[in-house]
Parts: C-alpha cells; sequence; structure tokens
C-alpha cells in the first residue's frame, strides 16, 4: 500500500509539472501566433504600398 500511495504521489507531482510546461507553452503559443500576424500584416500592408518585399519561393531578385 505504501508503495502504491509513493507512486501515486509521484504520478500526482508529474502532472502538476507536465500541467505548468502546457500552460507556459500556451502563453508563449499565443505570443507568437499574434507577432506572426503583425508580420503577415505588416507585410501584406508593404505589398500593398508597391516597396519591394522579401524574395519568396520561385521569385528571382532584381537583379537577375
Amino acid at each position: 500500500m505504501d508503495k502504491l500511495e509513493e507512486q501515486l504521489a509521484h504520478l500526482m507531482r508529474s502532472v502538476d509539472d507536465l500541467s505548468d510546461v502546457v500552460a507556459r507553452q500556451e502563453t508563449e503559443i499565443a505570443t507568437l501566433t499574434r507577432r506572426v500576424h503583425m508580420l503577415m500584416q505588416r507585410e501584406g500592408e508593404r505589398e500593398a504600398a508597391g516597396s519591394e518585399g522579401i524574395v519568396l519561393g520561385n521569385d528571382r531578385p532584381p537583379h537577375y
């Protein structure tokens, strides 16, 4: 019985630790999602203004 209580306490500690990790990751993901959205919006505005942007995919840079 003591061994089961010890294992249960260990598992509960592990679950609490993992819960803290998940909560921290959720906050970090939300922050990164907001930053990506802001960058995409900024790049969209830059494209709409007609200025040069980042070369993506198969687009050739202007010196070709």
